[in-house]
């Protein structure tokens, strides 16, 4: 039985991906800070002797720690890693202080690094990483800031980790999500720019879903997936590459807004 280590498995796409990675036969090792949404997994999961969860901060010293040491004692090998855990509400470069860049940048970078480096001694050939980023990783994006060096760093450590653990057998890639519709972003949606940038420029005629995510994560996982490394699908509906607009804004009257 393999075994998967999913962070950020309380809620969304890390939630969905824990589901998706144990209905393969995985067995699931959960963590994130909130333990009443861990149960959740347990729950919903229902197979006690496939699931295991752990509440903690990632970002902490002691998590990896505490994470390879619960996985190992509880399953015995370590097949998978899924660096999922992340947040939102990222400012531009110029409205980010110190405290915000080191939260986001502890994270989204600093915790999968450490992570990774303590997984990967357990993992036998065959096993893989799986690092979640985002479109802002992909192309510039208004907002970025913080948010977008993170998950361009994290982008950079996946091509070396591709390169450097490849020849052992450990293949290491990312998943890009763009606008996905989890908890984080439906109150986003309020926001009608945020909003008609993504609706009106993707040619698919819905936003993803945490199931779209989850899906490109198990198939990484998947041994139809043992000869990619190294590389990031991007799961965007076509946003990220493609210069749609839909019918709606090909036919919108420009306003001009600029001071008389």
């Amino acid at each position: 039985m393999e075994v998967a280590i999913v962070t950020g498995a309380g809620s969304g796409i890390g939630l969905a991906t824990a589901k998706q990675l144990n209905a393969m036969g995985m067995a699931i090792v959960g963590v994130g800070r909130d333990p009443e949404k861990l149960s959740l997994l347990e729950t919903e999961i229902d197979d006690a002797d496939r699931v295991a969860s752990l509440a903690v901060d990632i970002a902490t010293d002691e998590a990896p720690k505490a994470i390879v040491g619960l996985c190992l004692e509880r399953f015995g090998q370590i097949n998978y890693l899924i660096n999922n855990a992340g947040l939102g509400s990222p400012k531009p470069l110029h409205e980010t202080d110190d405290k915000t860049l080191d939260y986001f940048l502890g994270v989204m970078l600093r915790a999968p690094f450490r992570l990774a480096r303590d997984v990967i001694p357990h993992m036998p050939s065959g096993s893989g990483i799986v690092n979640v980023t985002s479109t802002f990783a992909v192309v510039g994006g208004r907002r970025g800031g913080a948010y977008s060096a993170a998950k361009g760093g994290l982008t950079a450590l996946t091509l070396h980790m591709a390169c450097e653990y490849g020849a052992q057998g450990i293949r290491a890639n990312c998943v890009a999500p763009g606008v996905t519709l989890t908890e984080m972003v439906k109150g986003r949606l309020n926001d009608r720019g945020f909003r008609r940038m993504n609706t009106e420029m993707t040619p698919a005629p819905r936003l993803g879903t945490v199931e779209d995510v989850a899906s490109t994560i198990a198939f990484l996982c998947s041994p139809g997936a043992a000869h990619i490394n190294g590389q990031t699908i991007v799961v965007d509906g076509g946003w990220s590459t493609t210069k749609y607009l839909s019918p709606e804004a090909m036919n919108a009257e420009w306003l001009d807004t600029s001071p008389e």
